[in-house]
């Protein structure tokens, strides 16, 4: 079996705060990096990272809207045509000094009910503009078009707990977009749902993000067998790529002794959001976690030979990396085991 491991945020993005390393115990991950072939490239979005794994070629974006679109639109009576699709979710814009601060729904909850209210209040005041917002899941929402605006956005996730002013679109038909995306936030601003959400003591939503627009991809042939994640829009890019999908398994030594042929790839995000928050307490954590869930099993199963090849594969603000560990690579006796920080600092 290979193995193909992606961890967005496996490094802390903040390389002025060296401390969140201190006393962190990883033998099992500091191992199979320092004895792995180890490359780095420029940063790359998890969404763009995505993609390029599964050989999704790039539009005027990203097409991350009709690629999801497969998969939110099952449960709805919705044709995904030839037309052109666009992302626009529901954020949470908030004012610091000079800059307005985007989060995502990753800092709050939204019912399906509350999404169609929304969308619905929305879609009143978009009529005159031929546009309509298709809730399809209460987390991604959706506009499809019937030409292909001329238009470049920043995805939702690079767009995170980051200053927008220089985030917005761009291109020929942006002014359309930029009146759009202001006019929603003066109509959302103290509507009467949000003041409802707030006497709740949950975030208003103020905003939409447009994101990820294209047409559906054709005839996409993935290299892998089989993903496991719990990730949304991967496992979209599994269906659309006939790729063998499942949840996260709950136990890895059982995933191993089920899984010795293939070629899989594991989605492990849970470190991205505590990244981009700047969750230094809860990131440490969860990497304790992972150490004990999977680096060790997997380096086990590396000695063990039930594994020929293990890629390890990972992104932040500031660059990517991947680490390919083979069956010989645990006999470098003469390699130096390196701390985690390291590889931060050293790029």
């Amino acid at each position: 079996m290979n193995l193909h491991l992606f961890i967005p945020s496996l490094f802390w993005s903040d390389i002025t705060f060296p401390q969140v390393y201190h006393d962190l115990s990883l033998p099992s991950l500091e191992a199979l990096l320092s004895k792995s072939q180890a490359t780095t490239s420029p940063a790359s979005d998890t969404n763009a990272w995505l993609c390029q794994a599964f050989d999704i070629k790039k539009q005027l974006d990203w097409p991350v809207a009709p690629i999801t679109l497969q998969t939110d639109s099952i449960d709805h009576e919705v044709k995904t045509t030839k037309d052109y699709w666009l992302r626009a979710d529901p954020v949470h814009l908030r004012i610091e000094q000079n800059h307005i601060m985007l989060a995502d729904n990753y800092t709050f909850e939204l019912t399906r009910e509350e999404a169609n209210q929304f969308t619905g209040v929305i879609n009143q005041h978009l009529a005159d503009d031929d546009i309509t917002l298709l809730p399809l899941h209460s987390h991604r929402w959706y506009i499809r078009l019937t030409t292909a605006p001329k238009l470049h956005t920043h995805t939702l996730n690079s767009a995170t707990c980051k200053n927008i002013n220089n985030l917005l679109p761009t291109g020929e038909d942006s002014v359309k977009w930029h009146k759009l995306f202001n006019e929603i936030q003066m109509l959302l601003y103290e509507h009467p749902l949000n003041l409802v959400r707030a006497a709740r003591n949950k975030i208003a939503i103020n905003s939409i993000w447009f994101w990820g627009g294209g047409y559906p991809p054709q005839s996409i042939r993935s290299t892998y067998s089989h993903l496991w994640s719990n990730e949304a829009f991967s496992q979209s890019l599994a269906n659309i790529s006939n790729t063998l999908s499942n949840p996260l398994p709950e136990n890895t030594g059982n995933w191993l002794k089920d899984n010795d042929e293939g070629n899989h790839i594991i989605i492990l995000d849970s470190l991205l959001n505590k990244d981009q928050y700047n969750l230094s307490y809860e990131w440490r954590e969860n990497l304790k976690e992972l150490e004990n869930t999977w680096f060790l099993p997997l380096f086990n199963a590396l000695k063990n030979n039930q594994i020929n090849e293990l890629r390890i594969s990972t992104t932040n603000e500031n660059f990517s990396c991947d680490f390919v560990i083979k069956r010989n690579s645990l006999w470098k006796f003469w390699t130096t085991i390196k701390p985690l920080h390291f590889y931060a600092v050293s790029q």
